[in-house]
């Protein structure tokens, strides 16, 4: 990209003046961003199942596959990684309740015909609010790690599709991805 083409940056506001109470996360007094009041909701269980789609180069995925990258056990270090993401979700994701997580797991599915990993994290709780964002955070950050631990053999991993899987539990009851 010469300087020519470079971005131009605006000062633009995007505030909306109408005020909609279909929006959960806006305040109608105020028309401003809040957290959703949860206190009246029944607590139930709740599951979320978040995946992850990491492209290797077959040299990379043969040496992640054979534990043998140089950095250390490539599935352990995106599991912890992955953990921790899932337990910091509200200090990133803004207005995100934080939660008592009760179960935080991750499965790590090779595919050896396309040279991928199928990263799976699978987050519990018992509360008032789901945990789907935190499946979320959790999966691409232990594909981020898996990205990390193997780009000195491959520069040109990439993620894809990461997705909810499945939700269950709360007022809107279970989705299943299709």
């Amino acid at each position: 990209m010469t300087a020519s083409h470079s971005l131009q940056y605006n000062s633009i506001r995007y505030h909306s003046t109408e005020k909609d109470p279909t929006f959960s996360h806006i305040d109608p007094k105020t028309n401003t961003a809040t957290m959703v009041d949860v206190t009246p909701k029944t607590p139930t269980v709740r599951i979320a199942i978040a995946r992850s789609t990491v492209q290797l180069s077959q040299q990379a995925y043969t040496l992640l596959k054979e534990n043998k990258m140089k950095k250390g056990d490539v599935f352990t270090v995106a599991k912890i990684a992955g953990i921790q993401a899932c337990k910091q979700t509200p200090m990133l994701i803004p207005l995100c309740h934080p939660l008592l997580l009760n179960k935080i797991d991750f499965e790590f599915e090779l595919d050896d015909g396309k040279c991928q990993v199928h990263a799976v994290c699978i987050v519990k709780t018992e509360g008032k609010t789901g945990v789907e964002v935190e499946a979320m955070v959790g999966v691409s950050v232990a594909a981020c790690t898996i990205f990390d631990m193997c780009k000195s053999v491959d520069k040109g991993i990439r993620i894809l599709d990461t997705f909810v899987v499945l939700k269950d539990g709360g007022k809107s009851g279970k989705y299943v991805a299709v």
